[in-house]
């Protein structure tokens, strides 16, 4: 049962990162490619080679990943390995599938192409990262030096080597595009931020009622999740009471927070927003 499981997370797996893929080389092409903007990573460097000698972004992305690939499998861990590896074929397969889509869309304004492109990129390396994958460049650059260096912040590297890919982009294609192509490398990771945030995101509550059994009856039977009862002391009053924990996700918790004031009108909730959450009766998304 478990190596049935873990094949059918793979599938999984494999389905996410090939849409995020596909969603992410459309915003390349449909709307960066056709303004001559630029991307983060091995994907901006393979755009430099399609503006100056005409590689399409596919092949590019695959040979600037081919070595860093073979780098990943000697020094890395293998599932990062395996899983950048499905990551990179898809991008470059997708990069190739829909690069003859580049002028299928015109719009007369390059600040709209640099801001779909960005979300689009956004949205699809969400998807890819969700599902704890990766599509090779820099992402396997930070994490050899990460390995090296366990103190270095992974966050500032990438970001560095991206201003580097901006920089040279200025150099050949002058400050106009480097600029617009920093609105969209910005716009891009607002967007995947939200998309990880968004899909992932559960609510912690933390309730003081009167009516204590009966929203725990009603948290576990009707919402079929797990509740804690936690001692609470009042600092003024000194009267010691349950606070039930209990984590939802976010329509859960709008129908919790209901039933709970039809329960007990006097109930005091917070609710707190929490980012990722592992173990039973929580699956990743």
């Amino acid at each position: 049962m478990g190596t049935i499981s873990k094949y059918k997370n793979i599938i999984i797996d494999t389905a996410f990162i090939f849409l995020g893929c596909l969603i992410a080389s459309l915003g390349v092409n449909l709307f960066l490619s056709h303004a001559k903007l630029l991307s983060g990573g091995a994907t901006g460097i393979a755009l430099i080679l399609e503006y100056t000698t005409g590689l399409p972004s596919g092949i590019g992305v695959f040979i600037i990943n081919m070595p860093l690939l073979l780098l990943s499998y000697k020094k890395l861990d293998k599932n990062f390995t395996i899983y950048t590896a499905i990551g990179m074929i898809s991008l470059s397969l997708s990069l190739i599938l829909t690069r003859p889509f580049t002028n299928i869309i015109y719009i007369n304004d390059i600040l709209l192409y640099c801001i779909y492109g960005g979300v689009l990129c956004g949205i699809g390396y969400g998807l890819v990262f969700l599902r704890h994958g990766s599509t090779g460049g820099t992402d396997v650059i930070t994490m050899l030096i990460r390995k090296k260096y366990s103190n270095f912040n992974i966050g500032s590297l990438g970001f560095s080597l991206n201003c580097i890919i901006i920089i040279i982009g200025a150099i050949i294609f002058g400050l106009p595009q480097a600029l617009y192509t920093l609105i969209s490398v910005f716009t891009q990771g607002i967007v995947l931020d939200n998309v990880l945030k968004g899909l992932s995101s559960k609510k912690l509550l933390l309730i003081l009622t009167e009516k204590e059994e009966e929203v725990i009856n009603y948290v576990i039977t009707d919402l079929h999740r797990g509740v804690t009862s936690l001692v609470a002391e009042g600092e003024y009053t000194h009267h010691k009471k349950k606070m039930l924990y209990c984590i939802v996700t976010t329509r859960q918790m709008l129908n919790l927070k209901t039933s709970i004031h039809n329960i007990d009108p006097t109930a005091f909730i917070t609710i707190v927003d929490i980012s990722e959450v592992k173990g039973k009766g929580f699956k990743n998304i």
